[in-house]
């Protein structure tokens, strides 16, 4: 059973990468935009002070612009940072730099806070490469999230990061797999 999920996944991330891969400049920049702007409108209609936000990749949605500016409001950004153990711990990354984590991923340098730091924070964004129609989240694979999520005693509202393909009606479940609150697309913001 399991190994026929984790086929349908492998072959449904495939299919994923490739259609970022394939996406223009154009199509990226105007994704870009839309994907600040409705970050901006969440954190301000939940009046964040304190976040968790992932540094993105080339081809994933693009996070940056939206962290520039939250640090510009003074909010607390928390990068995460993978461990050895399969956890995340975290930095408020005041290095100012970056490298390439365990997961291949960039992360921000500076001092770690430990795993339990993102328990402070007031929203949480990760990225994911779907979500389906009941706030199931599909990440890359590596389980850091489902494993932080799933250690956490009061989590604040989660939203996933994808582009407005990646919001689909059903993605192949797994006992650990752990829903998301809400996502955000470059056009829209759900909340489940």
């Amino acid at each position: 059973m399991d190994s026929v999920i984790g086929h349908r996944k492998r072959a449904l991330r495939a299919e994923l990468r490739e259609r970022r891969q394939n996406l223009t400049s154009v199509e990226r920049e105007a994704a870009t935009a839309g994907f600040t702007q409705n970050l901006q409108s969440i954190t301000l209609d939940l009046s964040a002070r304190s976040i968790s936000c992932y540094l993105s990749s080339r081809n994933e949605p693009d996070t940056r612009p939206f962290v520039n500016w939250a640090e510009a409001q003074g909010i607390r950004v928390l990068f995460p940072v993978s461990r050895d153990d399969g956890l995340l711990d975290w930095t408020v990354g005041e290095d100012q730099t970056e490298f390439e984590g365990l997961s291949g991923a960039p992360e921000a340098g500076g001092s770690l806070l430990g795993p339990i730091a993102i328990n402070d924070v007031d929203l949480i964004i990760v990225p994911a490469a779907a979500v389906d129609a009941t706030g199931l989240r599909m990440g890359w694979g590596r389980g850091y999230y489902d494993k932080t999520l799933g250690s956490m005693e009061k989590c604040p509202p989660v939203y996933a990061v994808v582009f407005d393909n990646e919001f689909v009606d059903e993605v192949p479940r797994e006992v650990h797999d752990q829903p998301v609150d809400g996502l955000v697309t470059p056009t829209r913001i759900i909340a489940f």
